[in-house]
């Protein structure tokens, strides 16, 4: 009886060590995109850009979209049913939160408020944040 018990809390000990280990492997993999993310949207910022300058902005966006897909795919191989059901409804929520907050950026637009390329960035920014946040909590609080 009591070698089961130790067995199972040994198993349970491993589960957690594997969690612990996907949730590293991914905030490992999200800093540099994050990073990527912050330096898009700065230099998409500028109201008045030259050439030079949309250029880069250009390609720092699609090196920020190619790098956010393969965080998601490497995030996904890593994990166990488990983990990927979890991650997938996180990005659920994350993309209606998109969704909204570039619903209210377009009327914001429209009504002349703000320009919708300032907070277009930000707003997925923000998403892929959501995103994460929600995922790491639910990982620590749901095993």
């Amino acid at each position: 009886m009591e070698s089961q018990a130790y067995i199972l809390r040994m198993a349970e000990v491993r589960k957690d060590q594997a969690t612990r280990a996907a949730r590293r492997a991914v905030l490992i993999d999200g800093i540099p995109v994050s990073t990527l993310g912050v330096v898009a949207l700065a230099l998409g910022s500028n109201p008045d850009p030259s050439a030079a300058q949309k250029t880069w902005w250009i390609a720092t966006t699609i090196a920020f979209t190619l790098a956010v897909a393969w965080t998601l795919l490497r995030a996904f191989r890593r994990g166990d049913e488990y983990l990927r059901k979890i991650q997938l409804e996180s990005m659920a929520i994350a993309f209606a939160a998109v969704l909204v907050g570039l619903q209210v950026a377009t009327l914001l637009d429209a009504a002349g408020i703000i320009q919708l390329h300032q907070l277009a960035q930000l707003i997925l920014i923000g998403g892929v944040v959501i995103w994460l946040t929600i995922a790491d909590l639910r990982t620590r609080f749901t095993r």
